[in-house]
């Protein structure tokens, strides 16, 4: 069903009550803007699947009491931007969520698994994507663009009704629970302008008083960028970020010497930036931001996370569960340095699954051998000597 009018919408609403889930995905733009641009919302419950049409629909507040009805599970297949959108464009969080994309990693399936593989892995049923490049602004939309889009949510139900039935048999569908409460956490969605310098590229490279001008900077190009509603970069560069950090910015002038700023900001634009990168450089210097850099004295671990790794894909393989879901790169880093608080491969499911051997081996109990075309691990004998500090 395509529903393009007010009444349309909410009649869909009231039949949606009455289901226990409430698939999910979303058609958007965000190619010249910074907010993206919602242009189509495809739902499926437990008997139906319907096209919502967000340019033509007056009112997305509507799916309100759907979105935050407890008693409906909405799914998802990888959903942090349709989340996203629909917590800006409806204004509710939708709750409780399951992301199959995120299940599928404690089912054998890669972490980045796409919709269509796990389609025709769970279902049986090879998707053709012809239009997922299509411009979803455009009206009308054509038979094929709608069979696209409703492809996109109509497998989702049984995938659920699959994925939860495996995990339950696997008592790992608990696991999920801290994934799914943190994949719908407001605070996932919230821009802080003063913290954006940290994603600048190539920031490591900037020295304490260049810190503080690509802070005033990137908060000024964030809040720029969200007024005009266009891409940051079409605001200023990483580059052009970086550049101008790396300059004394006392005049206008300086500023404009970075290639292509010139053509990017106005004269008062300007005289607005470099006023807030005074002001921030005449701060106490204890107000000044700072990176986490890794400290001298660190060992290198690269022989231990060797062997940690080993380990983690020994146990991965034997369990079905993607590598990464079970234990992070920098988690083994943490391990290995000597780190046990705070450590998310130390605690909870992963903690017993993969976490405690890790810790063992990590302080010498446990060994690693090779017989045949398996990797053993076994306790080291009582009476060894400690092994060796690793080499800095």
């Amino acid at each position: 069903m395509y529903i393009e009018t007010q009444g349309e919408l909410e009649a869909f609403v009231q039949r949606a009550g009455q289901s226990s889930i409430l698939a999910i995905d979303t058609e958007f733009l965000r190619e010249k803007t910074y907010y993206a641009t919602l242009c189509l919302i495809q739902v499926a419950t437990d008997g139906e699947v319907s096209i919502i049409d967000p340019l033509r629909v007056d009112d997305l507040t509507a799916l309100a009491p759907l979105l935050g009805d407890s008693s409906i599970t909405k799914v998802f297949h990888a959903g942090y931007q349709d989340i996203e959108l629909l917590y800006r464009c409806v204004g509710t969080m939708p709750a409780p969520v399951f992301d199959t994309q995120v299940a599928a990693t404690l089912l054998g399936h890669t972490q980045q698994v796409g919709y269509a593989s796990l389609v025709g892995s769970l279902c049986g049923v090879r998707l053709k994507k012809a239009d997922s490049f299509t411009d979803w602004s455009r009206r009308p939309l054509t038979d094929s663009q709608l069979h696209y889009a409703s492809e996109d949510v109509v497998y989702l139900p049984k995938m659920y009704e699959l994925m939860t039935r495996r995990l339950r048999e696997k008592n790992r569908l608990d696991w999920l629970s801290p994934e799914f409460e943190a994949l719908v956490d407001p605070a996932r969605f919230e821009v802080d302008p003063a913290e954006r310098y940290l994603k600048l590229r190539h920031v490591g490279s900037l020295g304490a008083p260049q810190l503080v001008v690509a802070r005033e900077m990137a908060a000024w190009r964030e809040r720029e960028a969200q007024r005009r509603n266009v891409p940051r970069k079409w605001v200023l560069t990483d580059e052009q970020v970086v550049e101008a950090c790396k300059r004394e910015l006392g005049r206008i002038d300086d500023l404009f010497m970075v290639r292509g700023v010139r053509e990017r900001i106005s004269v008062p634009q300007a005289r607005d930036l470099l006023a807030q990168v005074k002001k921030a450089l005449a701060s106490p210097r204890d107000t000044w931001p700072t990176l986490e850099r890794p400290m001298r004295g660190e060992p290198n671990v690269d022989v231990q996370l060797d062997l940690m790794m080993a380990l983690v894909r020994m146990r991965a393989r034997e369990h079905e569960i993607a590598v990464p879901t079970l234990a992070s790169h920098d988690e083994l880093v943490a391990v290995a340095r000597g780190y046990r608080e705070g450590i998310g491969v130390l605690s909870g499911w992963r903690g017993q699954l993969i976490g405690d051997e890790l810790v063992e081996l990590a302080e010498g109990r446990l060994s690693l051998r090779i017989a045949g075309r398996s990797v053993v691990v076994e306790p080291v004998a009582a009476g060894l000597p400690a092994p060796a500090r690793p080499g800095r």
